[in-house]
């Protein structure tokens, strides 16, 4: 099987091209396999690229422990730039479609490849039964600003929650997937290797949640770090970038329109008054090989 390592500011994966490889029979244990930093190619997953009825391309993909996400930010950035290299279309305006809905993008090329990608990532669900997280409240409420204590105990043996200057409330956004953003006054201090996999897999979240924790430097700038459900810490993700640039708009925080650090590169966010978020950043394609 022919693959393609590539990344979207670090956030990086194992691409298949699926109009040229079969779809694997077990993609959940290739992906455990194939993502091994140590005995495989290494990566926070697999993405396949397959064809589409509705789109240029249907991107699936598999997180490191082999469960399947509805979408990935930077991943889909990789997926456009991959098949406008590689002349599965030679349209600078494509649609990919993904687990959660087909996506806009735009694409921006250097010497014939492209370069940077806007995708427009959609509507954010705010609603809670939706995201989902289950706090015992309606339904159709958002989760805005609410007090973390109230439903989850965080371990704090080392005192790292006022090192970091935690803010103890929650608001949570979906992009498709589900985030759940937290804000404090220096992300560096927060054990995000201890307190990420707490959240991630507390009751409250039904279906797992990607956690962000983030620092506000001003109305238009901030710095995250990321849990991401399935694949833990990770360099970067897109779709939690856009939930954070919802999350701070609507507690008031920071503008609709914000350029985040994450520690592997900067993404742009906006979220359009007419309920849209765009993302725009860099996609990488890093080596290709076979996997035997």
């Amino acid at each position: 099987m022919r693959f393609t390592k590539m990344h979207g500011i670090g956030n990086d994966y194992v691409y298949v091209d699926c109009f040229q490889e079969s779809f694997p029979s077990d993609p959940a244990g290739l992906a455990q396999r194939i993502a091994d930093r140590h005995v495989g190619v290494g990566g926070d997953g697999i993405i396949f690229i397959c064809p589409s009825e509705v789109a240029a391309a249907r991107m699936r993909m598999f997180n490191a422990d082999g469960s399947e996400s509805e979408m990935c930010g930077n991943g889909i950035r990789c997926v456009a730039k991959y098949v406008f290299d590689h002349g599965i279309s030679t349209e600078k305006k494509l649609k990919i479609e993904t687990g959660a809905g087909v996506l806009g993008l735009d694409l921006e090329t250097e010497g014939g490849k492209v370069s940077r990608v806007r995708v427009d990532m959609g509507q954010p669900i705010l609603e809670a039964a939706k995201i989902p997280v289950e706090l015992g409240g309606s339904p159709t409420a958002k989760v805005v600003d609410v007090p973390l204590e109230s439903f989850v105990q965080l371990s704090n043996a080392d005192g790292w929650i006022a090192v970091s200057g935690l803010d103890p409330r929650m608001t949570c956004v979906s992009m498709g997937n589900p985030h759940v953003v937290l804000f404090c006054k220096d992300a560096e201090k927060v054990p995000l290797e201890r307190v990420g996999p707490e959240l991630e897999k507390h009751a409250i979240f039904p279906r797992r949640i990607n956690v962000h924790f983030v620092e506000v430097h001003s109305l238009g700038e901030v710095t995250m770090r990321t849990w991401e459900r399935g694949s833990g810490i990770t360099l970067a993700c897109g779709t939690g970038a856009s939930a954070v640039c919802v999350a701070g708009s609507l507690s008031q925080r920071t503008d609709r329109k914000i350029l985040a650090h994450l520690p592997g590169g900067d993404l742009e966010l906006e979220w359009t008054t007419d309920n849209r978020v765009f993302m725009t950043g860099s996609a990488t394609e890093v080596f290709s090989g076979v996997w035997p």
